[in-house]
C-alpha cells in the first residue's frame, strides 16, 4: 500500500507534536515533584476560583492520569467537581425559609415582663393580652420564651407576694413609723434623745410623733391615740403601718391602732430595706442638719427639727416623687430668683421673689 506524501508529512508532524507534549508533561511532572518536596507536609490552600479551574480540567483527565501528575489527590479534585455540579443546580436560594420568623428581642422582653408582673397568667392568657394589643405571636412561642428564661409557662405558678408588690398594691394606705436618736448637750451633760417619726409612703409627708429621752409604754399608747385620732390624726386614712421589731411597739400600742382600723406590719430581723422611706428620711435629716450642729437643749432640738420639717415639706425637692416638692409655696412665674436660708444658712432653697 502506497502512502501519499501528504499523509506521511501529517503523520511526522503529529508524532513531533506528540513528542513535544510528552516532553512538556515530563517537565511539569518533575516540577510538581520538586515543589511537593519543597512544601513537605504543608497544606496548599486554594480559593474557590482556583478549585473550580482544577476541577474542570481534572474531570477531563480522569483518576488514573491525575494520580501521576497532580499535587492534589484525585479524590480531592473529583470532590471539587461534584461540588461544582451541585452548586450549578442548587436552588436553595430561591426557596423561602421554613418555619415562622423569629420574634424580636423587644417582644421577648415584653413577654418576660408581663409574666413576672402577673404571676397568675399562663402562656395562653398572655397570648390573649398580646392579641388584644395587636401583636401576633403564638402560645407555643410564648411558652418557649418563658421556659428559656426559667419561668414556668403554666398558670399555676406559686404566688408569693414580695414586699415590693405589697407596697405598690397598698401605696395610698401605707405609712411607716420608726425611731432615731440624737445627742444633745444639757445641764446634766450629753443626753441621748429619741425622736419618733411617721412617714406617709405616697406623699412622703413626715410627722414627728414625739421627742423624749426614753420612750415607755404609756407614752407609746398616747402616741397611738394621737396618730389614730379620727379628726386630725396623721394615720386617720391609713390601713397599714410598717414597724420594725423594736419592743416599744407594744401589744397595747398595736391594739389601739387596730381599733382604729390600722394594722401593724412588722418587718423581718435586720432588714432596714423593708422600711426604706423612713430610713431615708433619718439619713437625710442627720446628714443635712443634725450632724452639722451642736444642740444644747430639748427646746433647741425641737426648733431645729421643726425648721428642717418646714424645709423638707415646702422647699426641698424629692427624687422619689419626680423631683417635686411636697407642699411648694406659691410664687410668681417671672420674679427674680432669691435664696432662702434656714438655720443660719445650713438649709438653703431657691424661689422667685414676689
Amino acid at each position: 500500500m502506497k502512502i501519499k506524501p501528504i499523509t506521511m508529512l501529517l503523520m511526522m508532524l503529529a508524532g513531533w507534536i506528540n513528542k513535544e507534549q510528552q516532553h512538556m508533561i515530563e517537565y511539569l511532572k518533575e516540577e510538581n515533584k520538586i515543589l511537593r518536596e519543597k512544601l513537605g507536609k504543608k497544606r496548599i490552600i486554594l480559593n474557590d476560583s482556583q478549585r473550580r479551574r482544577l476541577a474542570i480540567l481534572g474531570k477531563k483527565l480522569g483518576r488514573k492520569l491525575l494520580d501521576g501528575i497532580s499535587s492534589f489527590s484525585p479524590d480531592t479534585l473529583l470532590k471539587w467537581h461534584r461540588q461544582l455540579v451541585a452548586q450549578k443546580y442548587d436552588g436553595s436560594k430561591n426557596r423561602s425559609k421554613c418555619g415562622r420568623p423569629r420574634i424580636s428581642d423587644e417582644l421577648k422582653q415584653l413577654i418576660i415582663d408581663m409574666a413576672k408582673d402577673n404571676k397568675h397568667l399562663g402562656c395562653r392568657k398572655l397570648h390573649g393580652y398580646l392579641k388584644y394589643l395587636g401583636i401576633k405571636v403564638s402560645p407555643a412561642t410564648i411558652s418557649r420564651v418563658l421556659r428559656e428564661h426559667g419561668i414556668d409557662p403554666c398558670p399555676d405558678r406559686p404566688e408569693r407576694t414580695s414586699w415590693n408588690e405589697f407596697i405598690k398594691a397598698h401605696w395610698e394606705s401605707l405609712a411607716a413609723i420608726d425611731f432615731f436618736t440624737t445627742e444633745i448637750y444639757t445641764i446634766k451633760g450629753l443626753v441621748r434623745y429619741m425622736v419618733l417619726l411617721v412617714i406617709d409612703y405616697k406623699t412622703r409627708k413626715v410627722e414627728i410623733a414625739g421627742i423624749i429621752p426614753q420612750a415607755y409604754g404609756d407614752w407609746m399608747k398616747q402616741i397611738a391615740r394621737n396618730l389614730a385620732d379620727p379628726i386630725d390624726g396623721f394615720l386617720k386614712d391609713k390601713k397599714y403601718l410598717i414597724t420594725d421589731r423594736d419592743p416599744l411597739f407594744t401589744k397595747d400600742f398595736k391594739a389601739i391602732l387596730r381599733t382604729a382600723g390600722i394594722k401593724c406590719m412588722k418587718t423581718t430581723v435586720a432588714s432596714p430595706n423593708l422600711s426604706p422611706f423612713a430610713e431615708r428620711f433619718v439619713r437625710s435629716i442627720k446628714s443635712e442638719c443634725l450632724n452639722k450642729m451642736l444642740i444644747f437643749s430639748e427646746t433647741h432640738l425641737r426648733y431645729v427639727i421643726n425648721e428642717y420639717l418646714e424645709h423638707y415639706h415646702t422647699e426641698r425637692p424629692h427624687q422619689g416623687i419626680g423631683n417635686n416638692i411636697i407642699n411648694p409655696l406659691p410664687q410668681p412665674e417671672d420674679g427674680d430668683i432669691v435664696c432662702h436660708e434656714r438655720l443660719g444658712g445650713l438649709l438653703k432653697s431657691y424661689r422667685r421673689a414676689a
